[in-house]
C-alpha cells in the first residue's frame, strides 16, 4: 500500500510539472534540479488527465485531491472513531525545515494534517506595498514576508503536503494582535478584505515573484479554503460572520473543553481543547505557544536546564487529553502548533511524540479537518446531538453499543456517506 501511495503521489507531481512546463526542483529561478548535460534525465509524462493552470499559473486544478478516504456514517451502536487533528499556525518552510520535518513525520505515522497559511510567506519582501492591511498602512505585517527562495521552499512543500492528503487552511497574512488595529478589532468587511487577500497571494506568487516557469500548487484555493484560525484567537465573533458568507465550513479559533463539536454561525466549531497541565492545578490550552507562556513566560528561551521537563509536560498533558477522550466519550482531539523551535525546540518533540504514539493505535484516525467535517457532515445529526450529551471524559454508562442503538436515518442522496447509489 505505501508503495502504491508513493506512485500516485509521484504520478501527480509529474503531471503539475509536465502541465506547468517545469520541473519541480527548488531552485529560486524556478528551474528542475538534475545532472546537466545529455544525460539529463527526461520529466515523467503527464497523464491523460491534464493540469488545468487557473490564472497565472500559480495554482491549477489536477483533480480530485489523493488520499481522501470517503465519510461513512456510524452504524447502530458503532462506537465512533477517535480523532485527532494535529494543525500548524502560519505554515511556511524556513531553515529550520519544521515544515517538511512534519509532512514526513505524518506519513511514517499514518497521519494528515492541517496547515494554516499565512498569505504574507508567499510575498516578497520588495513587494510588500501589496498588502493592504485593514486598519494599517500598505505594506505592514506584524510577522513580516518572504524572500524568494523561502517561497520557492514553502510552494514545494504545500504542494507535497497536499498531494499527501493534508489541508491547506489559512492564518490569513499580517498577524495583528491586541488594541491598535489588532484583528479583535475588524469588522465582517475587514475581515472579508483580508480574506481576499490571502487567497490573492497564493492565487499570483508567481507573479509577484516573478517565477512563472514553476510548478503550480495542484489546488484550486477558492474550493481548497474551507476553514481557518485567527492570529492570537482573537477576531472570531466578526471573522466567522464573514466566512460563513464566504462559504467556509469551519472555524478553529475559540477555546473548549473536550466534548463534541456542533455548529455556530453556520460554521463547524472547532475549537482547540483544554487538557491536563502535568504538575499545575489547572488545565491548559492544548497548544505549543500556551505551554510555553505558562512555562517560560514571555521569553521563547528559557532556562536550558527546563527545557527537558516543559517538553515532557506538554507531551504528556497531550497524551492525557487523549486518552480520557479515547476511554471516554471519544470527542475528537484538536491540537494547535507553530512551526518554532522555542525552548530549544522542546514543544517540537512533544509534538512528535504524540504523533508516535497515538496515530498508530486501534480506532484513531489522524485527520486534518477537512476530513474531520466531511465526517460530521456525514452523521445523522440525532446521534452528534447525542454524542454531545456525553461530559469531558465521559464513556456511555451502558456501554457504546447501547447509547447509540437507534438506527441512524440514511444520509439524504448525494452528501457525505450515502452509499454509492443514493437513497
Amino acid at each position: 500500500m505505501v508503495a502504491t501511495q508513493r506512485i500516485a503521489v509521484g504520478a501527480v507531481v509529474a503531471a503539475v510539472c509536465a502541465g506547468s512546463l517545469a520541473g519541480c526542483g527548488t531552485g529560486s529561478d524556478g528551474a528542475g534540479e538534475g545532472a546537466a548535460g545529455p544525460q539529463k534525465a527526461k520529466p515523467a509524462p503527464a497523464p491523460r488527465s491534464a493540469v488545468r493552470l487557473i490564472g497565472d499559473g500559480s495554482t491549477a486544478f489536477t483533480g480530485a485531491q489523493p488520499h481522501l478516504p470517503r465519510p461513512e456514517r456510524l452504524g447502530p451502536g458503532e462506537k465512533p472513531p477517535q480523532f485527532v487533528v494535529f494543525s500548524w499556525d502560519g505554515a511556511g518552510e524556513d531553515s529550520q525545515k519544521l515544515f517538511s520535518r512534519f509532512r514526513q513525520i505524518a506519513k511514517e505515522n499514518n497521519a494528515t494534517m492541517t496547515y494554516f497559511l499565512s498569505g504574507v510567506y508567499l510575498l516578497p519582501e520588495d513587494k510588500r506595498d501589496l498588502y493592504r492591511p485593514p486598519q494599517h498602512s500598505p505594506g505592514r505585517s506584524d510577522i513580516g514576508f518572504n524572500d524568494r527562495q523561502g517561497i520557492t521552499d514553502t510552494v514545494q512543500q504545500l504542494r507535497l503536503a497536499w498531494l499527501e492528503g493534508n489541508e491547506i487552511g489559512t492564518h490569513f497574512n499580517g498577524h495583528f494582535c491586541g488594541r491598535g488595529g489588532g484583528v479583535g478589532q475588524w469588522s465582517v468587511e475587514e475581515w472579508k478584505d483580508e480574506i481576499a487577500q490571502a487567497k490573492a497571494f497564493v492565487k499570483s506568487w508567481k507573479t509577484n515573484t516573478g517565477m512563472r516557469n514553476s510548478a503550480p500548487l495542484p489546488f484550486d484555493y477558492d474550493k481548497e479554503l474551507i476553514g481557518a484560525r485567527t492570529p492570537c484567537l482573537e477576531g472570531q465573533r466578526n471573522f466567522t460572520k464573514a466566512a460563513r458568507e464566504l462559504g467556509f465550513r469551519y472555524d478553529t479559533s475559540g477555546v473548549n473543553n473536550q466534548v463534541w463539536p456542533g455548529k455556530k454561525e453556520g460554521l463547524w466549531d472547532l475549537s482547540m481543547q483544554l487538557v491536563p497541565f502535568p504538575g499545575h492545578s489547572f488545565e491548559q490550552l492544548a497548544m505549543d505557544y500556551n505551554f510555553m507562556v505558562n512555562q517560560s513566560g514571555s521569553t521563547s528561551q528559557g532556562d536550558p536546564a527546563k527545557h527537558q521537563r516543559w517538553g515532557n509536560e506538554m507531551r504528556d498533558g497531550l497524551l492525557q487529553g487523549f486518552q480520557r477522550a479515547y476511554d471516554g466519550n471519544r470527542a475528537p482531539l484538536i491540537i494547535g502548533n507553530h512551526f518554532e523551535s522555542w525552548n530549544g525546540g522542546t514543544y517540537m518533540r512533544a509534538v512528535e511524540e504524540v504523533i508516535e504514539r497515538v496515530c498508530t493505535k486501534e480506532d484513531v484516525r489522524c485527520v486534518s479537518f477537512r476530513q474531520l467535517v466531511d465526517w460530521l457532515d456525514a452523521q445523522d445529526p440525532r446521534v452528534l446531538a447525542k454524542l454531545r450529551t456525553l461530559k469531558v471524559g465521559e464513556a456511555p454508562r451502558q456501554g457504546w453499543a447501547s447509547f447509540l442503538s437507534a438506527h441512524p436515518a440514511p444520509a439524504p442522496k448525494g452528501v457525505p456517506g450515502a452509499p454509492a447509489g443514493g437513497r
